[in-house]
């Protein structure tokens, strides 16, 4: 069978979109399988959509990438977006014609290629994601080099050639996981221009030409299909194989934060993708992390204990999905007030939906990795503010908090060098992972009572910055949930404050 290009594909008779010629307006920095399911994807519907007639050059981030096989399929590849939508299964097949060409700057020719792009009219828009490690001064790095190693360092020889080349500014859309990665970004690219003694013509050129976007991206792309039967069948299907093939869940949204007028020189609002220009973009970050993370946090340590061990089947548990909403909707949203509440009720119910994804089997203990930070991170915020706003406990993240406590007590077994190993209410053991700090005090405190137990867990300062038995009622409420816990089990726990 043949490998996917357009002849190919022209041969399969395929009858969706496809665009094959287009100006190359976006230089890519990054073309591993988020990308390919996220950023392009919504160019591609942008062409489609808004007809933004723009295509996208991908610029492999390290020596070792996709490029050889991306331009050996002409920049096509086959995206399945998949999951659950208002409680109805969706499996989309659509095959991306965004992508111009793959460039691996490592060598001579391509790195020619990447500053030619760089300087041309078309260019309007850098986009990255070159991992949470991605964005970081490497001083090593010289304005010499074929390219720089760093990111950061490849972006300031390309704005350099942009500027010498007397070219307009540009938009940079960082999505790479951290706060305020284009501010981060641009801190970078600054301490370049000083390192290498750029002129300050250049350096006023890059702070007040160029917008350099903090970005918040949602979309879980598991990427590779593991299943070789299913393969098989979708490229008998199909008509043509693809190394390639991406996929995503259904639910996305990117979150730009910008200046007035950003939204209309980009083509997503005409496309109808979901896709914001904000002039913050932190409020949507606590919302993501608050309501999506800190359910997730919330309440997979509880179920895990009441038998469950995929996130999907706690959907179809009358108990656990109630604690969950009733933990969002009555105790989390409420102490979101930097954003509207229909914004919120929506989002919330996408969590349920993405939740209840019936292709992908998420594990409660992969969720369980080092949730004491989670929990801190997550959930403590809502919990601390609901206090403050309604000046009484709130009960479903309490029973979390006892939860979070009884996963990692239960009938301890020992400490390996894996883990804390535990035992569950069903008699198999699992292993809690986290900080070792934390696994060793857990251990220290084996045999404490709960009362003991309790005390010392939110009297432990390194946890949570704070000692939590200073919350009025707070120890007590704790320490009657973990008996409740351990006594009746997690779910009739859970039940008994819905």
């Amino acid at each position: 069978m043949e490998t996917l290009n357009y002849a190919v594909l022209a041969r399969t008779g395929y009858k969706g979109f496809i665009q094959k010629e287009a100006p190359i307006r976006v230089l890519q920095f990054g073309e591993g399988n988020f990308m390919r399911a996220f950023v392009d994807y919504f160019f591609d519907v942008a062409n489609e959509k808004a007809g933004w007639n723009g295509k996208v050059a991908l610029v492999q981030p390290i020596a070792q990438g996709l490029t050889t096989l991306i331009n050996g399929q002409e920049g096509l590849y086959t995206l399945y977006l998949r999951g659950s939508e208002n409680g109805q299964k969706v499996d989309e097949k659509r095959v991306i014609s965004s992508v111009a060409c793959c460039l691996n700057p490592y060598e001579d020719a391509d790195y020619d290629r990447m500053m030619e792009i760089a300087a041309s009219d078309d260019l309007d828009i850098i986009a990255s994601n070159t991992t949470e490690a991605g964005i970081a001064y490497d001083p090593a790095c010289n304005q010499g080099d074929r390219p720089a190693s760093s990111f950061p360092g490849k972006l300031t020889q390309v704005l350099l050639h942009r500027f010498e080349a007397g070219k307009k500014g540009i938009v940079i859309l960082s999505c790479e996981l951290i706060d305020n990665n284009g501010k981060e970004l641009l801190k970078c690219v600054n301490q370049y221009i000083d390192q290498w003694g750029l002129s300050p013509d250049f350096k006023k050129w890059v702070n007040e030409e160029n917008i350099f976007c903090s970005t918040l991206v949602d979309r879980i792309v598991p990427g590779r299909i593991r299943d070789p039967k299913e393969v098989e069948a979708l490229e008998q299907a199909n008509g043509y194989t693809d190394p390639l093939i991406d996929v995503g869940e259904i639910f996305g949204v990117w979150i730009i934060e910008g200046p007035d007028g950003l939204e209309d020189r980009l083509p997503f609002k005409k496309a109808g993708v979901n896709v914001h220009v904000v002039p913050d973009v932190m409020p949507y970050k606590h919302r993501k992390v608050r309501i999506l993370n800190g359910a997730h946090t919330g309440f997979v340590l509880g179920a895990y204990l009441a038998g469950q061990d995929i996130v999907r089947d706690c959907m179809h548990n009358e108990t656990i999905s109630g604690f969950m909403n009733k933990m969002l909707y009555d105790e989390v949203i409420p102490t979101l007030t930097e954003l509207d509440h229909d914004d919120l009720m929506a989002f919330a119910s996408a969590v349920k939906d993405r939740f209840n994804n019936p292709f992908v089997n998420h594990e409660l203990m992969s969720i369980s990795l080092n949730s004491t930070s989670k929990w801190k991170a997550r959930n403590m915020p809502s919990f601390l503010e609901y206090i403050e706003m309604k000046k009484e406990l709130p009960a479903c993240l309490t029973m979390s908090l006892a939860a979070y406590i009884a996963f990692y007590s239960n009938d301890i077994q020992e400490l390996s060098a894996d883990g804390l190993v535990c035992r569950r209410p069903a008699g198999n053991t699992y292993t809690v992972s986290d900080d070792r700090w934390v696994l060793e005090f857990y251990e220290a405190h084996q045999k404490d009572d709960e009362e003991t137990l309790v005390k010392a867990v939110l009297g432990n300062t390194k946890m949570w910055d704070r000692d939590l038995n200073e919350i009025p009622g707070l120890t007590e409420a704790v320490i009657g949930d973990l008996k409740k816990i351990r006594t009746e089990g997690a779910e009739a726990a859970y039940a008994s404050v819905l």
